[in-house]
């Protein structure tokens, strides 16, 4: 019976943790030895010759990174085109400046029209300005037929119409009732339009 008390204490004490943990961790001492005792190739130690002292290690200065370079180029303020190119400072469509060849002749029509349309005083004077305006008309584009600017066909054409138009504000100042006159001075103006048209086609 002793025996197995014993047995059984014994038992319990291996179980117990013990009180001072410390006092049975195994102390484990590493002993260096220096680089004349050493003599084993595997384990090369630096010395002064292959090694680089701190001061004249070289350091790489720290470069800009390319994409954050290129995202800053990117985020530029750039000035945008307008949506609508046609308003604006800039524009697509090419305004024309050259003036055609008859602008002359359109310019003396265009203005005896106005008169026409603002019952410019008489009837007879109205059909004397007609004359006048569509003789001057004819000096001009005989000029630009000797310069070689005009085909003879177009001037011809324009000699016609303005006739026509001398014709009917000859009639008007010839009319005696309103609704006559009315009448012929449309028809006039009709005539005056087709001439600008003739000389713009120049």
């Amino acid at each position: 019976m002793a025996s197995s008390s014993n047995i059984l204490q014994l038992h319990h004490l291996h179980l117990l943790p013990s009180i001072h943990p410390i006092s049975s961790v195994k102390q484990i001492t590493i002993k260096c030895t220096s680089p004349e005792s050493s003599s084993d190739p595997e384990f090369l130690t630096p010395n002064s010759e292959t090694t680089i002292s701190p001061e004249k290690f070289p350091i790489e200065k720290r470069r800009k990174s390319e994409i954050i370079r290129e995202r800053k180029s990117r985020t530029e303020l750039v000035k945008q085109d307008p949506p609508n190119f046609e308003i604006g400072w800039k524009r697509t469509k090419p305004i024309p400046l050259d003036k055609p060849i008859g602008y002359v002749i359109m310019d003396f029509l265009e203005k005896l029209e106005e008169l026409m349309a603002r019952d410019f005083g008489s009837t007879a004077l109205l059909a004397k300005v007609g004359e006048i305006v569509a003789e001057r008309a004819r000096e001009e584009a005989e000029v630009l037929k000797e310069e070689g600017k005009v085909e003879e066909r177009m001037v011809t054409e324009l000699y016609r119409v303005l006739k026509l138009m001398e014709m009917d504000l000859a009639m008007v100042s010839a009319a005696v009732k309103e609704e006559t006159l009315n009448e012929r001075l449309e028809q006039a103006k009709a005539r005056c339009r087709q001439a600008i048209l003739v000389a713009n086609s120049f």
